[in-house]
């Protein structure tokens, strides 16, 4: 039952297999160790559920372990000083290997260790929930959060293999799976309106957790990613297309205080925005603005900013986001369903309309 696509970087490419139980398959590690020495990263939710079948798997390496706290507000160096205070205790060598065992958070400290540790080391990722298996996990986005950004410390290190295993999202509650849809959705809107449409058709099933329709969303956003990934690895083009409705949906993270909003809730009312200030600009229909709207809100996901942020908070965290460039901000808005687009001169009058909580979102 077990899919595996292919991520081409030439002599950094490497695997995202898909599929149930896949943590306990030693196999599949194996080719990707180079070392006898690994450092298990967890935290403390995931690693009572997996941390023992990963150690099974992996028996015979010299494992050393170290659990982090759950949650978007410990993701900072501070609590990152833990990995390097473990490897360093341990004496960890240049040939050592990180693994990543839990969502986005876990994925990508983790990595951000293995990107700095002696300049450098190799890590696995074993994302745990639906959002890490569909986007952090993928591409090589590494990083911590600052109180005045999210992500705005980190690094480009790529995994050498991801376990995607879809076993792990039995135990995911419902809100944590919402979030995970969200980063699904996205791909339906950037380039794929066929998939939107799928969607629209399936959205039952994926809350139902049907493993067959999962698996199917899984492998078709991974897909998406790591072509993008593959044609502009360190997103100077293309892969910003990733980031619709980041900008938005960092600034609420930021803004409402790291962990009140999940990171997908945060993108979902993003992309809810995204799609206002287009039809603003007369580029989106508002029958399609209410059918994004409607998808999201039937996936369990919020569809507008919290009435908390004022119009000058926004602005004031977007512009500190890194997806800015030489000053001027940078959004990805959508022409259509399926069709978007990396754009620097949209009319800030209108943004200040949709970023405004007295006004109605177009199509409400």
């Amino acid at each position: 039952m077990r899919k595996t696509l292919n991520l081409d970087l030439g002599e950094r490419s490497y695997p995202i297999h898909i599929g149930p139980g896949l943590i306990s398959q030693s196999e599949l590690y194996r080719p990707h160790i180079r070392g006898r020495q690994l450092m298990l990263v967890s935290n403390e939710t995931v690693a009572p559920l997996y941390l023992p079948r990963v150690r099974e798997a992996l028996a015979g390496y010299q494992l050393e372990q170290v659990i982090l706290p759950d949650g978007e507000e410990f993701k900072t160096l501070e609590i990152l000083k833990r990995i390097f205070d473990a490897l360093l205790e341990n004496r960890f060598n240049r040939s050592c290997c990180l693994v990543a065992l839990g969502g986005g958070v876990i994925g990508d400290m983790t990595g951000f260790a293995a990107a700095s540790y002696q300049r450098g080391v190799d890590f696995i990722q074993i994302p745990t929930t639906l959002l890490a298996q569909v986007d952090s996990s993928v591409g090589g986005k590494t990083g911590v959060n600052h109180t005045l950004g999210k992500n705005m410390i980190g690094a480009f290190h790529q995994p050498r293999c991801v376990l995607a295993d879809t076993s792990t999202l039995d135990t995911l509650d419902d809100r944590q799976l919402s979030a995970g849809l969200a980063e699904i959705i996205k791909y339906g809107l950037i380039e794929d309106v066929g998939f939107f449409a799928w969607l629209e058709q399936n959205m039952d099933q994926l809350l139902a957790r049907d493993t067959e329709t999962l698996m199917y969303a899984i492998e078709r956003s991974c897909q998406c990613k790591a072509a993008i990934v593959a044609a502009d690895e360190y997103e100077h083009g293309k892969r910003v297309l990733l980031n619709l409705g980041h900008t938005f949906g960092h600034a609420i993270e930021t803004g409402m205080g790291y962990g009140c909003w999940l990171h997908g809730e945060a993108v979902a009312a993003g992309m809810a925005m995204a799609a206002d200030l287009s039809a603003r600009h007369g580029w989106l229909s508002g029958a399609d603005v209410e059918r994004i709207r409607t998808l999201l809100a039937r996936a369990k996901l919020p569809v507008a900013a919290p009435k908390e942020m004022s119009r000058e908070r926004f602005l004031e965290l977007m512009a500190v986001d890194k997806k800015a460039l030489d000053g001027g901000l940078r959004l990805v808005l959508m022409d259509d369903i399926g069709r978007s687009k990396i754009c620097s001169d949209f009319d800030p009058r209108l943004l200040e309309q949709t970023l405004d909580p007295e006004l109605p979102m177009t199509g409400s």
